[in-house]
């Protein structure tokens, strides 16, 4: 690998990112749950763990990061979910965002799943 930069799993959760930082912009002031905070937050993680994770040198201890990272995926389309119960963005607005999440998790359960493979090859 050349650089995490180069995944096309990288790429996605920066687009998602985004994403959420543009719909978020539009919250109420009155959000005192700080959902908007907690989607930034989550939605950075993601990207965090994943560099963290390429930047480890065995593969279980990569694979850690990278479960991780799909677990703040699912907590990032969770708050999307009741950002839209809340209507605090409309179903039509959160759909990128949300596709996303559904495309970055199924790209991390790959790199999951290679690195218990590699790992079982290796013994690393």
């Amino acid at each position: 690998m050349t650089s995490f930069t180069d995944l096309t799993v990288w790429q996605r959760a920066m687009d998602l990112i985004a994403e959420v930082h543009a719909i978020t912009e539009n919250f109420p002031a009155s959000d005192g749950s700080g959902l908007a905070k907690q989607l930034r937050s989550s939605s950075k993680s993601i990207v965090g763990n994943l560099a963290e994770g390429c930047g480890r040198y065995t593969f279980p201890d990569k694979a850690n990061k990278f479960v991780i990272a799909r677990g703040e995926c699912s907590e990032t389309k969770g708050h999307l979910l009741v950002a839209v119960r809340l209507k605090f963005v409309t179903p039509e607005r959160a759909a990128r965002a949300l596709e996303l999440t559904s495309e970055v998790g199924k790209m991390l359960s790959g790199l999951i799943k290679s690195c218990h493979r590699r790992s079982l090859i290796t013994n690393n």
